[in-house]
């Protein structure tokens, strides 16, 4: 790679590639809709030419597009948003990879899975029986049809600098502000969580490799734990002592009556309850070693980040 286009790069993931392909002194074209949150990420980095732009119009991402030789897709969506932008999104991006002969390397979640019993492998055959699943698989088959070399990343939740519109945030950033907190799911329940700068070395190694082009793949988190070792571990860094929460599907279903965002997410609570765990034997037999951070000093960091920024 010698050039890139990161569509959404100033959300958690896209941020994380920002900085760990112009580490590798890749050129990065910074792509998202906000300039001045675009200037205030980016502005000091000699590596980053930042667009601002909507990824829903078509020649804003052909124009950011120029030259590029790979594409990365990091552009999320409120959950409300997502039957009307999602498809058109990435319809576009496609077409900026065809008119660039680019690659894709599409960062996906874990929706598509549906319900497994067991740790799945990137071959598993995919029955989502939510509509956010079924919508993920679609946007797989149209990448999958479309003749672009693409990836396909599959990622559990995630935590990181940045990363704000994760269902982990709010909790960490009350425990920052020393507030009561609200975690979503079950609190005895082990959940996996990816460190978004993890993330970003992982695709970044896969998207660095030819051969690893035309497959899905699972990339892991580092920080595998419950609410309640959560909170052991905010009491131990921050002195925390307010009570938390949790969020219960009934209380999400009952808050859906006024947030059309808490109505959406009512469908995934399934994944707190019983968690998908990701098989990434493909991913450790390729690269070797996949790069993860010790749990601790990543929570650590994003807490840090949180008060930074708060």
């Amino acid at each position: 790679m010698k050039k890139v286009l990161i569509a959404g790069a100033t959300g958690g993931v896209g941020y994380a590639l920002v900085q760990e392909l112009t580490e590798r002194n890749i050129e990065v074209v910074a792509f998202a809709r906000t300039a001045d949150k675009l200037k205030k990420l980016f502005q000091h980095n000699k590596n980053v030419t930042c667009i601002a732009g909507d990824v829903l119009n078509r020649e804003d991402i052909l124009k950011a597009s120029k030259a590029v030789d790979t594409i990365f897709h990091a552009v999320s969506f409120p959950y409300q948003e997502w039957e009307e932008k999602h498809i058109p999104c990435l319809t576009n991006l496609l077409e900026a990879a065809k008119s660039n002969q680019s690659k894709l390397v599409l960062i996906d979640n874990i929706y598509a899975y549906g319900k497994q019993s067991q740790a799945v492998k990137e071959n598993v055959v995919k029955h989502p029986h939510t509509k956010k699943g079924k919508k993920r698989l679609q946007m797989e088959g149209i990448v999958k049809d479309s003749n672009v070399p693409y990836i396909i990343v599959h990622l559990p939740d995630l935590f990181g600098p940045n990363a704000i519109n994760t269902i982990l945030y709010g909790t960490l950033q009350a425990a920052v502000q020393n507030k009561s907190a609200y975690f979503v799911g079950r609190l005895d329940v082990v959940r996996e969580f990816a460190y978004t700068k993890d993330v970003a070395k992982s695709v970044v190694a896969l998207a660095s490799n030819p051969e690893a082009f035309n497959q899905n793949w699972n990339v892991p988190g580092c920080l595998k734990i419950s609410g309640q070792e959560l909170v052991i571990l905010l009491q131990k860094m921050l002195g925390y002592r307010k009570k938390v929460r949790v969020a219960t599907p009934k209380l999400i279903a009952f808050l859906g009556l006024f947030s059309p965002f808490m109505r959406e997410q009512k469908e995934m609570m399934y994944l707190t309850e019983t968690p998908i765990l990701l098989n990434t034997e493909k991913l450790e037999k390729t690269l070797g070693i996949i790069p993860l951070s010790n749990s601790t000093q990543s929570l650590e960091q994003t807490l840090n980040w949180i008060k930074s920024n708060s």
